[in-house]
């Protein structure tokens, strides 16, 4: 499991349907709800399955080495 917070901004691997890669972690458990910093869109998608395409994870601005 990823040391990922509440409130870390994230990028994904692949963009969302707006063209954006960049989300934001609102609630983190069993199920990760994210918010895309372009369009606002908020998803529930599952931790296992947004653990393994998160690419870099920032926090305070500064980037967290995941792997």
């Amino acid at each position: 499991m990823l040391d990922v917070r509440v409130n870390d901004e994230i990028v994904m691997k692949k963009p969302h349907p707006c063209g954006n890669s960049r989300f934001l972690l609102l609630r983190v458990g069993m199920d990760f709800k994210i918010r895309c910093l372009k369009c606002g869109r908020e998803v529930m998608a599952p931790r296992r399955k947004t653990e393994h395409n998160i690419k870099e994870v920032y926090r305070s601005g500064e980037k967290i080495d995941i792997r």
